[in-house]
């Protein structure tokens, strides 16, 4: 019988079984489709050899009127601006306290070194600076007066690691020592808790205790201007000022000059388009310091510091009604969207009195975290906790063949990890979550909405910034660094270069809907290594035959021959030049196709593959 073309329908589906998805392609990783055919995806450089303290939960990018191209990268640890390459700690300071008449106790051999402080408001893993401090135990006055991140040793002391063993066991420091401590850290991911003092009061069976989870920090921030306004889920207001420079930390918005009623606590921060109102969602109703995860404040028009309601400007508030919780919010076209733990409100801006007005948009929704919406094309697109939506003027869900994939190994302990980033050049949104059995993010899924096709893969990002100002997509690591992507074709984390491991693997295809077995003795590659930087790059093509489609793949796969051959480029001029056919021995009632290139310097683009097949009788 003549050559017979594998052509697939693009994008992923696992919503039925590898022989229902026939026409489909069924498994990958690091590939995303391209007007319809798959194809490797770009790889990544870091961004400079600097490093950062904490995990990264918040990018935001800006320019100054001087030019200067900012990035402000909040962690569970410290907020950094990054500029150049470079990450300057702002974090804002919590509190300076005077240590009294010799603080620090040192032993002898030991780098480890005790600090009393009777002040107490620290907590495990804060940072502190010391001035003032005088020779210790042979440890020196300039290494004393330095930052240091603490580790709590009893009820009024803790224990810093000074990089230096002290020659005796002593105590002193002097009589003017002062320590500066910044805001308490955060934990990196969701941290259950059990028994006495988790969960709410009353709750759980007496004598066993609840359950409940301490939340991540998970920073939200947004430019004023050139300025910065910011702040932690569950924490005050910060502000920084770009003229002061990159050496000056963030400051409490309620110390600046003029500061009127400013929230106390907020949960996400926000700079309208329209007018410039400072928003803070789930705030401190005016006049009390709890906290109404329900409730919306927003300062006077082009004004940081006035959040008193008056005759005379529009600062003001408003509850919404549907859900328990304020989870996150995003600027859209002409509104502000705010999303509750169970429905979507557009807030509007219509002018005094009553300035911004809020109606519901959608209801009975499920939203993943705080960081898992993404705005692109005047669409919204968020992970719910069992399914994926969008909003486009009518809240609806999007019907996904990766559904069942993702929700069904799932950390749901871990929703709060889940972080959305568009891919504007490709078209793409990208979520990546927590399987079951991670703490930390290692899977992605992608959704390609000119296209509308779904892909998937492993890959561990904790913060992602598609940004105009930079040439191109920033991600937060565990490495402690920023990372370009669409960068070459290799992984360049961590400064060493690394193959990427890409693949894709399509559903099983038959030749007479599986009637009679078939016999494959030659493929016709199609394929383009466009981009690629290897000499010779190559990609590796495999068939994986069945003998029926719950048999699993035949072992051995083939007979006689081998049943995969690497298709190697040999010419890009005058005309692309690669293996023009391989010669094989492969034998099932069902096939799939594998398509996976592991070396370094290599990327392709898959078109359409011709096999001759012929029927090889009955069984």
């Amino acid at each position: 019988m003549p050559l017979q073309k594998i052509q697939f329908a693009p994008g992923i589906n696992k919503e039925v079984t590898r022989y229902a998805a026939e026409g489909r392609w069924y498994d990958c990783d690091k590939v995303r489709f391209r007007q319809g055919f798959p194809e490797k995806i770009g790889g990544w450089q870091r961004l400079s050899v600097s490093t950062f303290l904490g995990v990264c939960r918040s990018l935001n990018n800006w320019v100054t009127l001087g030019s200067q191209n900012y990035i402000g990268l909040g962690t569970n640890l410290k907020f950094y601006i990054e500029n150049g390459g470079g990450y300057n700690d702002i974090t804002p300071i919590r509190a300076t306290v005077s240590l009294g008449t010799d603080p620090f106790e040192t032993t002898s051999g030991s780098s480890i070194v005790e600090v009393t402080d009777t002040a107490g408001g620290y907590i495990d893993g804060d940072f502190v600076t010391f001035s003032g401090a005088t020779a210790v135990g042979g440890i020196d006055a300039d290494t004393l007066n330095s930052e240091y991140q603490i580790t709590i040793s009893g009820t009024n002391t803790y224990t810093i690691d000074v990089g230096t063993n002290a020659t005796s066991s002593a105590t002193g420091g002097g009589a003017s020592v002062s320590a500066v401590y910044q805001i308490n850290v955060g934990p990196a991911f969701n941290i259950p808790l059990t028994g006495w003092g988790a969960g709410s009061w009353g709750s759980g069976t007496w004598g066993v205790g609840a359950t409940s989870t301490e939340a991540l920090r998970i920073w939200s921030q947004s430019n004023f201007g050139e300025d910065l306004i910011f702040g932690h889920r569950g924490g005050e207001l910060y502000y920084w000022d770009a003229t002061s420079g990159l050496s000056t930390r963030g400051v409490l918005v309620s110390s600046l000059g003029g500061a009127s009623n400013v929230p106390t606590v907020q949960n996400y921060v926000l700079v309208s388009d329209i007018s410039r109102f400072v928003f803070c969602f789930g705030v401190n109703e005016l006049g009390s310091a709890t906290q109404d995860p329900m409730l919306i404040r927003w300062s006077d028009q082009e004004s940081v510091t006035n959040w008193t309601p008056a005759a005379t400007n529009q600062a003001g508030s408003l509850r919404l009604s549907s859900g328990t919780e304020i989870v996150t919010a995003q600027q859209a076209r002409q509104e502000v969207l705010v999303w509750t733990d169970s429905a979507l409100y557009s807030l509007q801006y219509q002018g005094a009195p009553i300035v911004w007005g809020a109606q519901l948009v959608g209801d009975n929704i499920s939203i993943a975290s705080q960081n898992c919406v993404a705005y692109a094309s005047g669409m919204a697109f968020w992970m719910g906790k069992d399914k994926f939506y969008m909003y486009d003027g009518r809240t609806q869900p999007l019907k996904c063949d990766l559904r069942r994939y993702v929700f069904n190994d799932f950390n749901k302990q871990q929703y709060a990890q889940v972080v959305a980033g568009t891919n504007e050049a490709y078209h793409e949104v990208w979520w990546w979550y927590c399987s079951a059995d991670a703490t930390q993010t290692d899977r992605y899924v992608v959704y390609n909405y000119l296209e509308n096709v779904w892909y998937h893969g492993s890959m561990s990002r904790t913060a992602w910034l598609d940004t105009g100002l930079r040439d191109n997509p920033i991600a937060a690591t565990y490495s402690n660094n920023l990372v370009s992507h669409e960068v070459g074709v290799d992984d360049n984390e961590t400064g060493t270069t690394a193959p990427i491991h890409a693949y894709i693997s399509s559903a099983e295809f038959d030749l007479e809907d599986g009637h009679r077995f078939a016999f494959v003795w030659r493929i016709l590659p199609d394929m383009t290594f466009d981009g690629s930087v290897a000499a010779s790059p190559s990609a590796t093509m495999t068939l994986l035959p069945l003998v029926n489609s719950g048999s699993g793949y035949s072992s051995p796969a083939s007979e006689g021959g081998s049943n995969n051959a690497t298709v190697t480029r040999t010419a890009i001029v005058p005309i692309e030049q690669y293996t023009g056919q391989v010669y094989t021995r492969v034998r099932g009632r069902q096939m799939a196709i594998k398509v996976e290139s592991a070396d370094e310097g290599v990327t392709w683009q898959l078109g359409t593959p011709r096999i001759d097949m012929r029927p090889d009788g009955r069984r």
